[in-house]
């Protein structure tokens, strides 16, 4: 018998490689076929080149030279190739993940980490008791939320060419087994990439709020309207059958939410006719595939009523199904849905003023999914039959429905009622089996998106509200001058307001421009809870908060504009929005939990808060805090603030939910979510949390549906475990621990100081030695790249701030302080080393600093870093800056591996570092290239193409770095 064969590393990246190589050699061969001879030879010329410069074969001014004055012509096929070499290599890496897990799972290797697969051993393993475990679970929620500013670059049709291509080099592994078949994938993908290449990358015109929330609507119709309702059916079926005897997870774990079309902070075009497209534009979605899937059911629930018998409940919905009584008149089940579908056609049409689908256009469903994936690649007749499959009925009415009186649903609860009875009916008679496939879908879907599809927040900043409130105060004659009043006359006069059932103002009340529009906004939120449930508008957000009248100023706009109820005179108020106070500083960080427990002292306001279930959300702000003081000492500040909150919880009997704004990049909260989870302190979690998800992420978490399970699923595991379990690790060395962080610290926003508040010129360096003012004109996005017309780092907003840095190469938001930190605090004491040593052994927390801490200096280049420094016209500020930068940068990477062990940065990380060894070599001509033109355009060639040729490669930059804003 032969031995058992080893696989090496060699042997599992060897597909990767061959899958770069081939679709780089079928780019290649589209761009000499289109570009002539004379592009191409120097766009490989220029590809060798780069890939010595990473074996260190050649000096980094090869490349630069090869690029100096090179005609613009010339330099935008060139700027484009290398976004696509990079582009393609993303694809072929995303197939890669899947592969390998895939030969794991083969190997019957045990569940990775971050898997719901490995959060139930270790469920099982803990033996915990059910009556617990219902009682911390008693409000679970899991909810990923969109936000309204993503970095995500690519157009909507280069992601869909990009999804294809994925799709033909998944079905090409899969199925093609002879030269023919290999032959015929190969021409397909041609032309997709010849597609992708005649495609222009950029937009020329900035995203409006109306695409923003089309591109985020577009992921429920890809992957979510699929994946979520599954994950949350898997997980409370596998958590009841570990505690048969408890009611666990009565309402889906898994509930998505955004911010697209109700975050209006800074953004000046959210207006109340944008908020009700975005709630009708979600709830189409949802009501269009809800009625092309009954039509699905329709079709194949084919039962007769002479071979299987049904329940009476069905045989009354089966009796009005059709105004023939004759029509498929022994099939119950028909009838019973087409019942159904008419209900729910007339309910989209009472909330939406139509019925999606009725012109023949809406969601794609599964079939016509599966027929996508079939055309073109397996034999004919099974893409014959799933196209035929796709070609369905439209939902809307068909012939003879107009007899048919047909009684919108009240709610989504009664459409499943009929549902389950229907379940129930074809369980009674045997066919589970059946009963298990679309239809179980389709009342998972129901149940988790209801009318509404996601919950739209609303956001506004405190200074709006503080104008606004001030306004209408003194229009009503409450008072003349609020602004002058101290904190404790505010919150009198505002409990006092919230209290009183008249409103502030008549039907014929003036108010500025904006006032009025602020007022219609929340006006329209109401409009849309009333049409699609309190679930539709679910929270409030309040943008910088500092104090208890900055929470009850958003009380009382939502009390004039109808979404807050003062309540009978000897009632309690109530308000179906939750009020959610977002510390963004890490002064207001810091003063979070005391501004809560404040809050909850009013007792108008613990009223409010009683009449949601003692229930309380609480946002973090990363981006602002990062910004304000640095990478450690914002991370730093947010635990604690959080071990704060929880202490307030405790002591005033809330129950407390913490909403992560996180961004894409290390420098906004981004990392790895299930570390992140893990690394928050006891009591936290609490069996919810929320988090935004912003930038390139969406689309690499959400795009495809292996990656939107994968990442769904990390969610729920993180927050099993952190509720669930003692994930913490520190024990009775928590207190010296804590302390210990706090002096690192202050040491980290110290040094972080000095540089970015202290050091003068340090706003020109930044300026000058970025592509910061060519950020804004990318068309990423509706709102402006600051929040006030200023040039204060404090009002750049975190996007343009972190993008900026990570297209210099220097990623700066990232690491800069720590390394000083952390050296001042060892100070050559080998026993505080060993100190951090543990800490990092033990802690998740400072493990995940530390790891995430890490990837942002892998990815960063400070010999590419010194090109940008260049373009700095002082050239004493640039030695001063850049040498504080590379001084930091060097001392950074030193005390992570004294403390690690670990001499390679992306040693706990090997996927990662495979990642950045196939990409970076295509990133040295997008940098170099966009040095060369920013020095063109700031010495006065502003022409057209050198614009575009900026903004190309920013968006080249942006794919490969893949969390760049």
């Amino acid at each position: 018998m032969s031995e058992p064969r080893i696989e090496t590393d060699q042997d599992a990246t060897r597909p990767l490689r061959d899958d770069i190589r081939f679709l780089g050699g079928v780019l290649g061969d589209t761009i000499r076929d289109h570009e002539g001879p004379e592009v191409f030879d120097l766009i490989e010329r220029v590809r060798i080149e780069a890939f010595r410069v990473r074996r260190e074969e050649v000096e980094r001014s090869a490349v630069a030279e090869m690029l100096d004055g090179v005609d613009i012509a010339v330099a935008l096929p060139l700027i484009r190739a290398f976004t696509y070499f990079v582009l393609l290599a993303n694809l072929a890496e995303d197939i890669q993940r899947d592969r390998r897990r895939a030969v794991h799972e083969a190997a019957g290797e045990p569940p990775q980490d971050s898997s719901l697969a490995a959060t139930y051993r270790k469920l099982d393993a803990a033996a915990l008791d059910g009556a617990e475990v219902a009682e911390l679970l008693a409000d679970a929620l899991v909810s990923p939320v969109i936000t309204a500013h993503p970095t995500e670059t690519r157009r909507r049709t280069v992601f869909d060419v990009q999804t294809r291509i994925t799709e033909l080099m998944r079905l090409r592994q899969r199925y093609a087994e002879t030269e023919r078949e290999r032959t015929d994938f190969e021409l397909e993908i041609r032309r997709q990439v010849l597609t992708l290449w005649r495609t222009a990358l950029i937009r020329l015109q900035r995203l409006r709020i109306q695409d923003e929330i089309a591109v985020g609507l577009r992921y429920y119709e890809i992957t979510l309207f699929d994946v979520i309702p599954a994950i949350n059916a898997e997980v409370r079926a596998a958590l009841r059958s570990r505690w048969p005897g408890v009611e666990l997870l009565p309402r889906p774990i898994l509930r998505p939410g955004s911010w697209i079309g109700g975050d209006r902070d800074g953004n000046p075009y959210v207006t109340a006719e944008v908020v009700g497209t975005a709630a009708h534009q979600a709830s189409s979605v949802a009501f269009g595939r809800y009625l092309r899937e009954l039509v699905e059911l329709e079709k194949s629930l084919s039962q007769s009523a002479r071979l299987v018998p049904v329940t009476p409940e069905v045989a009354a919905l089966a009796a009005t199904g059709y105004p023939d009584p004759a029509t498929h008149a022994d099939e119950p089940y028909r009838r019973a849905l087409h019942r159904i579908r008419l209900r729910l056609a007339a309910t989209a049409r009472q909330a939406l003023g139509t019925v999606p689908g009725e012109s023949g256009e809406g969601p794609r469903t599964r079939s016509t999914q599966d027929a996508a994936q079939s055309s073109g690649s397996r034999p004919a007749a099974v893409a014959a039959a799933g196209s035929a499959a796709a070609s369905s009925t439209s939902p809307g009415m068909v012939s003879g429905d107009a007899a048919v009186v047909a009684q919108p649903y009240p709610t989504p609860q009664a459409v499943l009622d009929d549902l389950d009875a229907i379940d129930a009916s074809m369980r009674a008679s045997g066919d589970g089996l059946l009963a298990d496939d679309r239809l179980a879908a389709l009342r998972h879907a129901i149940e988790t998106f209801g009318f509404h599809l996601q919950g739209l927040d609303m956001r506004q900043n405190s200074e709006v509200h503080e104008q606004v409130v001030a306004e209408l105060l003194a229009w009503a004659g409450v008072h003349p001058d609020y602004a002058s009043l101290s904190e404790a006359q505010r919150v009198d006069l505002l409990a006092t307001e919230l209290r009183t059932r008249r409103p502030l103002l008549g039907p014929h009340a003036r108010l500025s421009e904006l006032a009025t529009k602020e007022l219609g906004i929340v006006r329209a939120a109401r409009e849309v809870v009333q049409t699609f449930g309190t679930e539709a508008v679910p929270n409030y957000i309040i943008s910088m908060c500092t104090s208890v009248s900055d929470m009850l100023e958003a009380a009382l706009l939502l009390k004039e504009g109808g979404l807050l109820d003062p309540g009978e005179p000897d009632g309690p108020p109530s308000c179906s929005v939750g009020i959610v106070p977002l510390f963004e500083t890490i002064e207001d960080l810091g003063a979070g939990a005391a501004t809560l427990a404040a809050a909850l002292d009013v007792p108008v306001y613990r009223e409010l808060v009683s009449a949601k279930g003692m229930r309380q959300e609480v946002m973090l702000g990363y981006s602002d805090s990062n910004k304000d003081g640095g990478y450690l000492a914002a991370n730093w500040a947010l635990y604690r603030a959080e071990l704060d909150l929880v202490e307030v919880a405790r002591k005033t009997g809330i129950r407390l939910r913490l909403f992560h704004g996180r961004g894409g990049t290390v420098g906004r909260g981004g990392g790895r979510s299930y570390d992140a989870i893990l690394a928050q302190p006891a009591g936290a979690v609490q069996g919810s949390l929320r988090l935004t998800e912003q930038g390139e992420v969406i689309a690499a978490k959400y795009a495809e549906s292996g990656a939107a399970h994968r990442n769904l699923e990390s969610l729920i595991a993180g927050t099993l475990e952190s509720t669930l379990l003692d994930v913490e690790g520190l024990g009775p060395d928590a207190e010296p621990s804590y302390e210990l962080m706090d002096d690192l610290a202050a040491r980290a926003r110290a040094a972080y100081s000095r540089l970015v508040h202290e050091t003068p010129g340090f706003v020109q360096y930044f300026r000058q030695s970025t592509p910061v003012a060519e950020v804004g004109d990318l068309n990423i996005g509706s709102r402006p790249a600051s929040r006030k017309p200023t040039n204060s780092v404090y009002d750049l907003r975190a996007i343009p701030w972190v993008m900026s840095w990570s297209q210099a190469r220097v990623m700066l938001p990232g690491w800069y302080g720590t390394g000083s930190a952390l050296e001042e605090w060892i100070d050559g004491d080998p026993d505080r080393l060993a100190t951090l040593a543990d800490l990092y052994r033990r802690w998740p927390f400072f493990r995940t600093v530390l790891s995430n801490l890490a990837q942002v200096l892998a990815k960063s280049d400070l010999d590419i870093a010194a090109r940008y420094a260049e373009l700095v016209d002082d050239i004493a500020l640039r030695e001063q800056i850049f040498g504080m930068i590379r001084d930091e940068h060097a001392r950074t990477i030193r005390m992570h591996a004294a403390i690690t062990g670990n001499n390679q940065l992306l040693a706990d990380n090997p996927s990662l570092a495979e990642s950045i060894h196939n990409r970076f070599p295509y990133l040295e001509p997008l940098n170099q290239m966009q040095v060369e033109l920013l020095r063109r355009l700031r010495a006065g060639d502003d022409s057209e193409l050198v614009k575009r040729g900026i903004l190309l490669t920013m968006n080249g930059l942006a794919t490969a770095l893949r969390n760049s804003g």
